[in-house]
């Protein structure tokens, strides 16, 4: 009130401001429609993505009507249930990952050992980094002469050049994963008296996990096509091979759609192991642990 005032402040009632009623409070969340609950199904959009390659292939091969050339999806599949009716398909596929396997599972043992030596040791770092600089930008397609050279016709010389592919790539993201690890979480792990492997396994592996399963696609992913590859050169060789001498064999035959129907089998089997082995891994892993949402 200003000095001189001599007018009284009005009195202002008191309100009580209790809880709202129940029946005034609108929903949190609303429920979504049947349209609004498809589209949040991810397994859902990535087939209907599927489908739409698959119409416009089957379209485009109608209009081309030259099955020489591009058979169309429907050839395709009728090809594909022939060779697997016949057993032929299965035999190559087979062969094919029984070979990957074996490489894949080497190449992640000697990515593994790698990259715990180079966090122990800073000699380590070094020779896994001076490494990685030589051979990870070294094509594995290109080693296949000196494969043949060295273990001659046979599963060794493909294990050595899926190797190659793999153990660079998974090696090069682990370590960066390492790296990225906090400080926080190290000196965590030191001071439970963690040291060496105990160490690199409970603490720098779960923390660099993202990093590691980034690595393990990519090498997976450089593999499986290598091996593909690397089975053409091989068929043509030793008239042995697995899927990618499927390929080959029917090419020579002028069999497009059995071509094709191999290739499917290659995009096939990469999308089953992307989006079901990988996919329950991160799902039980990183995205469990809150690393990703």
């Amino acid at each position: 009130m200003p000095e001189g005032s001599t007018t009284m402040p009005v009195a202002r009632p008191e309100i009580d401001a209790g809880p709202p009623v129940a029946a005034r409070v609108t929903d949190v969340a609303r429920t979504l429609s049947l349209a609004e609950r498809v589209a949040n199904l991810g397994w859902l959009r990535r087939l209907a993505i599927l489908g739409l390659l698959a119409c416009a292939w089957e379209a485009y091969g109608r209009y081309l009507d030259n099955p020489l050339l591009l058979p169309t999806f429907g050839e395709t599949l009728a090809a594909l249930w022939a060779a697997t009716v016949d057993g032929s398909l299965p035999r190559r596929l087979w062969g094919s990952l029984e070979v990957l396997l074996v490489g894949y599972a080497c190449g992640l043992a000697l990515a593994g050992l790698l990259s715990s030596f180079a966090v122990s040791s800073r000699m380590g770092g070094d020779l896994l980094a001076t490494l990685t600089s030589i051979f990870n930008p070294l094509p594995a397609i290109a080693l296949l002469p000196l494969s043949m050279l060295w273990f001659g016709l046979g599963t060794p010389s493909l294990v050595f050049v899926i190797v190659h592919s793999v153990l660079w790539p998974v090696a090069l993201n682990t370590q960066t994963g390492f790296l990225a690890v906090s400080e926080t979480q190290r000196m965590a792990g030191r001071n439970y008296g963690l040291r060496g492997f105990g160490y690199v396994w409970r603490i720098l592996v779960p923390a660099a996990f993202p990093s590691i399963l980034a690595g393990l696609k990519i090498g997976w992913a450089f593999a499986w096509r290598t091996l593909i590859a690397a089975e053409l050169v091989f068929g043509v060789a030793s008239r042995t091979g697995g899927l990618g001498w499927f390929i080959f064999e029917h090419r020579n035959e002028l069999q497009t759609d059995y071509v094709f129907a191999g290739l499917m089998t290659v995009v096939l089997i990469g999308l089953f192991v992307e989006e079901v082995v990988f996919r329950t891994i991160q799902q039980h892993t990183v995205v469990r642990w809150g690393l990703q949402r």
